[in-house]
């Protein structure tokens, strides 16, 4: 069976956004419920299609100086990590090509030369962790 779908009239929904704008209506959840509009987000398009975004509630946030140093050194590691990661990609990417150029010129397959010579993450800190 379809879902049905309700359509309200432009002079119903001025009518709510206008009551809304008297005071008649305290907020957008008591129009909800006053005139039955069952979509959560529904009065709220009908303000922002009219322009009356005043209407709409304010978000305020209130946070302590630590919680916004704490924000912006995270913000500040973040941008350090994606250049790290931008810079090592670049690394990996030149390896591999230098490789392949290495391997063409010893008339090497690159793909079986990686194959034979394959270290893995685990044996490198095997062996880093052998040294010390």
């Amino acid at each position: 069976m379809g879902r049905s779908f309700l359509r309200y009239s432009e002079a119903f929904k001025q009518q709510v956004i206008s009551e809304l704008e008297g005071g008649k209506l305290s907020s957008i959840s008591e129009a909800n419920r006053v005139y039955g509009i069952r979509g959560a987000e529904t009065v709220t398009q009908w303000i922002r299609k009219y322009g009356r975004e005043d209407l709409l509630p304010k978000k305020i946030k209130i946070e302590t100086l630590k919680e916004r140093d704490e924000l912006k050194e995270a913000r500040k590691r973040i941008r350090q990590l994606e250049t790290a990661l931008a810079d090592a990609h670049i690394d990996c990417s030149l390896g591999d090509t230098y490789l392949k150029i290495a391997c063409k010129r010893l008339g090497i397959d690159a793909t079986d030369f990686k194959k034979k010579n394959a270290i893995t993450l685990s044996e490198l800190r095997k062996r880093k962790a052998d040294l010390k």
